[in-house]
């Protein structure tokens, strides 16, 4: 009869042998046992077709290099192709805004291009009116509090990049903005901003080294990935916030497409614990663009967003009572060199009430 001190199954050899083989199941299981610590990460396969199409964007624009002139009098006399604005919409609604987009569009279909990326698990029921007509671009889930809106700007950008070699300003929208003047007075203050260097001329984006002065604020979002998560790539003092929404050169364009240095930082998923401060989309943008080229940026957006009563990080959203033609005439003030050229957020409710005024307002400096 064997004694209970010498049962196999008690014995100090077989217990070592469990204990070794239990460690490396516990490291395996524990992930999927315990809540994660950080929100979603991007998808690998969401990163890999994008790499691919950036890396498109880049050969593209690199080797888009004009016709050379066949004589003479072809190069003195030989006529440049109009400069064209992309306009990007990110979306994950229906675009209520479109027939007043088209008012805005009318007659200048030779200088501009449209593209929007509506997240496919979104459900659009308008169809799409004429000028956004086949406009869509293959599209990626995209959420708050997560660094997809970020690669969502950037697919934009790069397939505008793809399409068409005018496209010399590229300009982010949501579904809910609305535009504020006639499509000239836009056209021409993009293209009289050439107080870049070497006369070039400039992106109108927000960048900012601090939020309403609350340094707090912009602590909290730098750390929102964890502690020295950043380093050595991004700096706490060169950490910048700005809008989401801007209006880019081409060469800021293929500068945004081109990064990997900090976008390697910036698509880290933030701490659930944190994921009140975490809004990524607003400060990569302003953040590669002032360490890159803060000369040639403008350091304001043209796109007035009203923030005195906002909700869970969402701005005012201004509904049909408050459409006037005042409201439209205060919203373009700015304290910088430009009007304002969009506003946001307005309901969907507000398009009969703006199309009212359309004509007499809106499209009328």
């Amino acid at each position: 009869m064997t004694s209970p001190a010498t049962t196999p199954y008690t014995s100090p050899f077989v217990l070592s042998l469990l204990l070794l083989i239990s460690i490396p199941v516990i490291f395996l299981l524990a992930p999927r046992l315990l809540p994660p610590k950080t929100l979603p990460a991007i998808p690998d396969v969401d990163e890999s077709d994008d790499l691919a199409l950036f890396r498109r964007a880049i050969l593209s624009s690199s080797s888009a290099t004009p016709a050379p002139p066949t004589s003479a009098a072809s190069y003195f006399f030989r006529r440049r192709p109009a400069p064209k604005i992309a306009f990007l919409f990110l979306t994950n609604s229906d675009l209520v805004f479109s027939p007043l987009w088209e008012k805005f569009f009318r007659g200048h279909k030779n200088l501009f291009n449209l593209y929007v990326h509506a997240d496919p698990y979104s459900v659009l029921e308008l169809p799409p009116t004429p000028s956004f007509r086949g406009r869509f671009v293959p599209a990626k889930a995209t959420q708050r509090a997560s660094p997809t809106l970020i690669s969502a700007a950037r697919r934009l950008l790069a397939t505008a990049l793809l399409d068409d070699p005018n496209n010399q300003f590229f300009s982010l929208l949501s579904q809910s903005c609305i535009p504020l003047h006639p499509f000239p007075t836009l056209y021409n203050a993009l293209l009289s901003e050439t107080a870049g260097p070497h006369s070039r001329h400039r992106s109108f984006i927000e960048i900012m080294d601090n939020m309403d002065n609350d340094t707090t604020l912009l602590h909290d979002r730098y750390y929102a990935r964890g502690n020295d998560v950043m380093l050595p790539e991004v700096p706490y003092d060169q950490f910048r916030a700005g809008s989401q929404f801007f209006v880019l050169t081409r060469r800021h364009a293929i500068m945004v497409v081109r990064d990997m240095r900090l976008w390697k930082k910036f698509k880290q998923p933030c701490l659930i614990k944190r994921r009140d401060s975490c809004y990524p989309e607003e400060h990569y943008f302003p953040t590669l663009l002032d360490m890159q080229d803060p000369e040639g940026c403008t350091k304001y957006t043209l796109t007035r967003v009203n923030w005195t009563d906002s909700v869970a990080g969402h701005p005012h959203m201004y509904e049909p009572g408050e459409v006037s033609a005042s409201l439209i005439r205060e919203l373009r003030k700015s304290n910088n060199t430009h009007s304002y050229m969009f506003a946001r957020k307005f309901s969907p409710e507000c398009l009969e009430p703006l199309m009212e005024i359309a004509d007499s307002v809106i499209l009328r400096d």
